[in-house]
Formats: structure tokens, C-alpha cells, sequence
């Protein structure tokens, strides 16, 4: 691909210009030719940004297969009513829906990065280009818990976007999402990176948001956001809206998160997470103090895992992780993030605060244990199976008016085909789990790998206000 010139080179030109007196109208308010010059450049600059990489952003169309509970009226469970009607009104039945979304092609060969509630369930997918030839889709592998999905066409010498490094955005860089909002294919808007960093926003599990205000709308989830050299610094994920539409708040997931998972589905099939083995909280002024710490940085060490890599390694409930791997720790999140994406078996330096001390240990990082990512993410053998949940943080709490009295965890997905898709709804807090207090996504592993296969959940929820117990069964 052609190296792409910076078109924001061309915008700092033009402030030059407006600060050293070059007025920017002519006589008689007509636009002068220096500025006209400018503001030509600018615009044939953005339009060669967009030229080199629209191609590679396709439309995604799926249709997936939705079981319909039958049996909600409590009529069609009456033996009156069925001698006459029959038992159809009892038994689940299936439609079909479709949706649409977008996706960016990263390999010449047919492999192509979107997201992965795009594709998540899906029978059918169908993939259009920017020349508007037509392909079926194949999954290659989903990851929900990062939100990302890959599947691959088969063409080959497909165009491809550059990849761009998203630990280098700034707030306040120009960033441009292309995407399929509403089905309309090929469609580019322009923001700023308005925040990077974001998490606890409730759409992941591993979340590390570009917060940006181009637009982004229902079908862009999937495609392109790309900054001023046309590379590709993140995958546009999901919009903060009330409305349903724009409202100025778009999150994308950021290019260093999305190509290692990428990467992994492809080539082993599924997501290898790096563990370290610990349980860490954030550091609060008072916490701070108690430490000996002038400032509230790093995360402070709860629990350590008997006989993980943290463990082996010395670290110790109380220490404080200061740097992971050559980077500063700023809250839990950040440092949670960067011990998934490290490859296991890599050893890496942490260095830690103990008794007023700073030390480096050497950790060679493990894999995470499948029966972890399992709980999770939903797939426990057992009626909570399809439920997927995180951690209840106080940033959540307040942008869900939950009471800050409420511990617990919260869901944030429901598979429609689970048991528990009738009972539970994405937002309830899981309080208790057969009158076992859950206050941390620790606690709520530990319950749910009791529960025996096909045996009846009493759940405590707190769901619009207010505190109900509920109870899934198979019967």
C-alpha cells in the first residue's frame, strides 16, 4: 500500500498561517487564495486517507435462527384449552433474523476482523465488498469476552488496511470510522479520539475503549477506525446512546487488544490468555497512605493463587504492582489487560512496592485455566450456562443508578437459547446464587462450578430497583 501523507501536517500549516496575519477572506468577505489553497489540501488529503482504505471495509450481513418460547400465557398450559388447540402453543418455535455490520480485511488471503456480536450465532453470512462482489462468510473463531470475531472469504489478493499502533493515539487526534451504518455501505465519518482507556463500560469483559465522537451508528459495529496515516487503531465495537442513534459517544476496541486475539483464533483455533495468578483491587487515597505511597498509582495485591506464576515468583498479598513488562500500572483494568495479551511462557519484569520498597521480580507468565474463562464466559455445564457476566464496579453502579448497597455481579449477556433466557436480562445484578452471598466475580466462579449438571438455580437478582428471587429449572 502507498504511504499516506498526513493531512493534519496540512491543518497545522493553516494555523501557521491564520497566527503569522494571512487572513483567511479577501475583500468583500470572499474566501483569499492562501486559505483557499489550504483548506483544498485538507480536503484532498482526507480524501486520499479514505480512497486507500474504504476498500478494505466490508458489509456483513447475517441471518441466524431464534427459538421463541411458547407456553407464556398461562392459558396454553390449561388441558381445556389444549384438547381444543392442541400442544402447539407449548413447544418453542424458531424464526429467522438478520442483521447487518461491518468488517476490515487484514489479510490479502481472505481473513477479515470484526466484531463479534456481528456474527455471534450466525447460520448464514453473507460478506459484500467495496466493489461489490459478493462471498460467503466462514467463522474462523469469535472471542466474547473481548468482543471480537474473525471469519475468512475465499479470494485471494483481497486490499488490506495497514495496522497502527493504538497505544500511540493521543486524545484529540483525528480519527475516521468507515463502516455500514443502517446499511449503508462504504460510509466515513471524521472525529477526534475524544478518551482512551475506557472501561467498565459494560459491553466486555476486557474492555480498553478509544472513546471517539465520529459517528458511529447501528451497523458500524466491526469496521474501521483509522487515524490520519489510514492504519488501523481500532475496531468500532459500540455506541452510549439513549436514542439508539448517535449521540456523540462511539467506543471502538483498540488495535493492540484486537490482533493478538485475532491472531490467536487463527492460529490455534482460540484465545491463549496470559495468567499471572492474582487478585488486585485499586488504590484509594486512604490506601494509598496506609502503603506509604505519595501517589494512587499502581494495584494493590489481594490474593494470590497457590501455585501460580505470581506465586512461583514471590509476589505477596499486599504488595503494589507498579509496572507490568515496562509499563506503568494505573488501575486494575489497565494491569488486567496487559497480563491477558502477554504470550504465556514469556517472562516479564514487575516491579512492586513492598514495605516501602521497590523491588523487581521476574514472572514467567502461565496460560489462563480454561475452566476460569469458562465460568466467565457462560459455559459451565449447568442451567447458569449462557450467562455471561463481570465484575459490579461503583463507575457501573452510578451509570446504572444501581444502589452502591448492591454487591453482586452483573450480567451482560444472555444467549437466547439458554435456560436462563427467560428468567434473566441483560443489567440484573446476580446477589445470590442458592442463598450464597456473590459480591465478586471470584465468588460467583466458586458457586456456579457447585451447581451439578440439570439441577435447579435459586437466584437472588436485583432488577429495577428492586431485590426478587427467581429460579431456573429445567422441568
Amino acid at each position: 500500500m502507498h504511504s499516506i501523507p498526513l493531512f493534519c501536517v496540512t491543518i497545522v500549516a493553516y494555523l501557521f498561517l491564520c497566527v503569522w496575519g494571512i487572513p483567511a477572506h479577501g475583500a468583500g468577505g470572499k474566501t483569499g487564495p492562501d486559505s483557499s489553497d489550504v483548506l483544498s489540501r485538507i480536503g484532498e488529503e482526507t480524501a486520499h486517507i479514505v480512497d486507500a482504505v474504504r476498500p478494505a471495509v466490508v458489509n456483513i450481513s447475517t441471518t441466524r435462527t431464534v427459538r421463541v418460547q411458547g407456553g407464556i400465557n398461562p392459558f396454553f398450559n390449561d388441558p381445556f384449552f389444549r384438547r381444543f388447540f392442541g400442544d402447539q402453543f407449548g413447544v418453542p418455535r424458531e424464526r429467522k433474523t438478520s442483521s447487518l455490520g461491518s468488517g476490515v480485511i487484514v489479510d490479502p488471503k481472505g481473513y477479515i476482523l470484526t466484531a463479534n456480536h456481528v456474527i455471534q450465532g450466525a447460520d448464514e453470512i453473507r460478506v459484500t465488498l467495496s466493489d461489490k462482489r459478493e462471498y460467503k462468510g466462514k467463522i474462523i473463531g469469535t472471542d466474547a469476552l473481548t468482543d471480537i470475531g474473525v471469519i475468512k472469504i475465499e479470494a485471494e489478493n483481497l486490499p488490506t488496511v495497514p495496522w497502527g499502533d493504538s497505544d500511540r493515539l493521543r486524545v484529540g487526534e483525528t480519527v475516521f470510522a468507515i463502516g455500514s451504518p443502517y446499511g449503508l455501505s462504504q460510509t466515513v465519518t471524521m472525529g477526534i479520539v475524544s478518551a482512551v482507556g475506557r472501561a467498565n463500560v459494560g459491553i466486555a469483559d476486557y474492555e480498553d475503549f478509544i472513546q471517539t465522537d465520529a459517528a458511529i451508528n447501528p451497523g458500524n459495529s466491526g469496521g474501521a477506525l483509522v487515524n490520519a496515516r489510514g492504519e488501523l487503531v481500532g475496531i468500532n465495537s459500540a455506541i452510549f446512546s439513549t436514542s439508539g442513534g448517535y449521540q456523540g459517544i462511539g467506543f471502538a476496541i483498540p488495535s493492540n487488544m484486537a490482533r493478538p486475539v485475532m491472531n490467536s483464533l487463527i492460529q490455534k483455533g482460540k484465545v491463549v490468555r496470559g495468567w499471572l495468578g492474582v487478585t488486585v483491587q485499586g488504590l484509594t487515597p486512604d490506601l494509598a497512605r496506609q502503603f506509604g505511597m505519595k501517589e494512587e498509582r499502581g494495584v494493590l495485591v489481594g490474593d494470590v493463587i497457590e501455585g501460580s506464576p505470581a506465586e512461583k515468583a514471590g509476589i505477596q498479598r499486599g504488595d503494589v504492582i507498579l509496572e507490568f513488562g515496562g509499563k506503568k500500572i494505573e488501575d486494575p483494568n489497565q494491569f488486567r489487560n496487559s497480563v491477558s495479551v502477554t504470550e504465556p511462557g514469556k517472562t516479564v519484569d514487575v516491579k512492586i512496592l513492598r514495605e516501602s520498597r521497590k523491588e523487581t521480580v521476574k514472572v514467567t507468565i502461565g496460560d489462563l485455566p480454561s475452566d476460569r474463562e469458562k465460568l466467565s464466559k457462560g459455559e459451565q455445564d449447568n442451567l447458569l450456562r449462557g450467562v455471561t457476566v463481570q465484575e459490579l464496579t461503583p463507575d457501573l453502579c452510578g451509570r446504572l443508578n444501581i444502589p452502591r448497597k448492591i454487591k453482586g455481579v452483573l450480567v451482560t449477556e444472555v444467549e437466547e437459547e439458554s435456560f436462563a433466557a427467560m428468567v434473566l436480562v441483560r443489567g440484573d445484578v446476580i446477589q445470590e446464587i442458592n442463598k450464597r452471598k456473590v459480591t465478586s466475580l471470584a465468588e460467583y466462579e466458586q458457586a456456579v462450578s457447585s451447581i451439578k449438571p440439570g439441577a435447579d438455580v435459586l437466584l437472588l437478582v436485583f432488577r429495577g430497583g428492586s431485590s426478587l428471587y427467581v429460579t431456573l429449572s429445567n422441568r
